[in-house]
């Protein structure tokens, strides 16, 4: 079982990413929160932790930046009907504190907002993740922290959802020109005014641009 790799970041795309491990590449899904604390291509010593799925014709891995996002998985690829792709999706669209903070609330709305999630299947998952939240002590500890913070991150200056996007794939390896590109779409004020867009979301959907040669 492979749970981490170490090595060179050579190519990344909208949902994955290709490390060099002493001379074999790895294909690896990744979610946007995990694309965006990336550093920039070619960079050495590159260490992501991973989960291996085999399937009947294939094996798949994913990567990790964080201990906590490979938990987050792990559990939302328990749940009936949840395969990688859709936690990938889930993960992509919500920081964990954020999905901490849906899934406790219940709040269908923001969660339906998922790419491939309708209302209905909303209403399951969330009824499935307040269960894992609860009992997960470390996951727990998110929604926890993300309580306590909210107020003072209410009152404090906020960055910019285009600044953090911005800034994520400046350090992918993406020009500044393709970047002002991928962003182009957007108009700064409408994303600010907009508390349902997240920095994740703009992410992904500048990544499937650039993917697709803007």
């Amino acid at each position: 079982m492979i749970v981490q790799l170490t090595g060179t970041l050579v190519e990344v795309f909208p949902n994955s990413v290709v490390l060099d491990v002493q001379g074999v590449g790895y294909e690896l899904g990744i979610s946007a929160n995990t694309a965006a604390n990336l550093p920039a291509c070619g960079q050495t010593a590159v260490t992501l932790l991973v989960r291996m799925i085999v399937k009947e014709n294939a094996m798949e891995l994913y990567g990790f930046s964080s201990r906590q996002e490979r938990n987050a998985f792990d559990r939302l690829i328990d749940i009936s009907g949840v395969g990688p792709k859709l936690a990938l999706a889930v993960l992509s669209t919500y920081s964990l504190s954020d999905l901490a903070t849906i899934a406790l609330s219940e709040d269908v709305t923001r969660m339906a907002q998922v790419p491939g999630v309708g209302k209905k299947k909303a209403q399951r998952l969330l009824i499935e993740l307040a269960d894992v939240f609860a009992k997960d002590a470390e996951l727990r500890i998110l929604a926890s922290a993300e309580q306590k913070t909210s107020g003072a991150r209410e009152q404090a200056p906020q960055h910019s959802v285009l600044d953090d996007a911005q800034s994520a794939l400046l350090a992918m390896g993406f020009t500044p020109q393709e970047v002002e590109l991928a962003l182009k779409p957007y108009d700064k004020k409408e994303c600010n005014d907009n508390p349902s867009l997240t920095a994740q979301t703009v992410i992904t959907q500048a990544l499937q641009r650039l993917g697709g040669r803007l």
